[in-house]
């Protein structure tokens, strides 16, 4: 029997060597790609997926100022524009619930997306998170070009600051979704109750309603525990130049966030070791 092994050689794909760089703009674009998927997974026209999301943040925005406005609350507001200090609070809001319901949803070791050799999870929560900051930034950057265009102009104190406090929101929410990704194999129906009730505990528990300098001691410790309630505090404190922070800590939130991006990363390497897509077939 002939030796067909140099034939076989021959006709197997052998894929060329990349330089390190050339590897990092190969993953780049593969996010890339995929955090254009996750766009377009949840409303086949893109157009309309983006004002859907411009829609939820200022239907969001009206219920909170008539809120604020019904119950008096406005009084216990920052001095300054009352519609940019609601905003503050429910841009971040918005950031970071939607990254925990992203990443926490993003494609797992047991996803038929793995099986496609260039995938990995780490690809897959890079692509979810982008994706998720992409819709949130063009809603904020819409309703307030608007706001400003239309109704009255605008004055930011420390603009860098905010958008450092707003991208803080969305890191804090990728790490917290990280940590319910890599459990999700595990328990899937405990890990989708879990992020249901941390999305909604934070409407309230995030402290978007309330300044941390005007709050008495026993009702700001109801907040103090969430990296949200900081960054918001703190975001103000960069907006308006008559309100600085005493409360809120910008190191917590790092800690927070890094904290729950180590633990993230170490249970999703032992999650993908262990992990079997016959897991699911029993449920």
């Amino acid at each position: 029997m002939p030796d067909l092994s140099g034939l076989k050689q021959m006709f197997r794909y052998q894929g060329r060597p990349r330089s390190a760089l050339g590897s990092g703009f190969q993953t780049l674009e593969l996010i890339f790609h995929v955090s254009v998927r996750n766009l377009r997974k949840t409303n086949g026209n893109a157009v309309l997926g983006m004002v859907m999301s411009i829609v939820q943040a200022l239907l969001l925005i009206l219920i909170m100022y008539f809120l604020f406005s019904f119950l008096g609350l406005r009084k216990i507001a920052v001095r300054g524009d009352f519609m940019l200090y609601v905003m503050s609070g429910v841009f971040m809001f918005m950031t970071h619930v939607k990254a925990i319901s992203a990443v926490s949803g993003a494609d797992g070791p047991t996803s038929s997306m793995m099986m496609h050799a260039p995938m990995n999870p780490i690809i897959s929560i890079a692509a979810a998170a982008l994706a998720s900051l992409y819709q949130q930034v063009l809603a904020a950057a819409v309703i307030l070009f608007a706001y400003h265009a239309l109704v009255t102009p605008i004055t930011i104190d420390e603009p860098v600051g905010v958008m450092g406090m707003f991208l803080l929101s969305w890191m804090t929410g990728v790490g917290i979704g990280m940590v319910l990704l890599s459990a999700r194999p595990w328990q899937p129906e405990l890990v989708s109750i879990l992020t249901t009730i941390i999305t909604r505990v934070n409407v309230i528990a995030s402290g978007k309603m309330v300044l941390a300098n005007n709050t008495r001691p026993e009702v700001r410790a109801m907040f103090d525990w969430n990296p949200l309630f900081h960054t918001i505090d703190q975001g103000r404190g960069f907006m308006f130049l008559n309100y600085q922070p005493r409360y809120t800590s910008i190191e917590y939130v790092v800690y927070v966030m890094l904290a729950c991006v180590t633990i993230g990363l170490m249970t999703e390497f032992f999650t993908r070791q262990h992990a079997s897509a016959s897991w699911n077939k029993r449920r």
